[in-house]
């Protein structure tokens, strides 16, 4: 899971020299990440209403950041969610 995470963190930092764990798009992204393997988890236990509780809280930091990053910067808004395949 950590190796998984570093890689997340080093395709999408901003910084080219270390791992940016502080920028949106890299949270957006390992916020993405989780979601899709706890989405993966609830397919096969429907009755893991703890994991859909943090499934849903993670959804939502995740809509905070994105959001942050729409008024912040639309560039950068624009790509992470083109890279993520978000939003059409």
């Amino acid at each position: 899971m950590e190796k998984l995470k570093n890689e997340v963190f080093t395709k999408y930092s901003n910084s080219k020299k270390a791992i940016d764990t502080g920028s949106p798009e890299s949270q957006i992204a390992v916020f993405t990440f989780r979601i899709k393997s706890l989405t993966e988890h609830l397919k096969s236990n429907k009755k893991d209403h703890a994991t859909r509780l943090s499934l849903v809280k993670l959804v939502g930091k995740r809509k905070k950041l994105i959001t942050y990053l729409k008024n912040k910067n639309i560039e950068r808004y624009r790509k992470i969610l083109k890279s993520l395949s978000l939003r059409k």
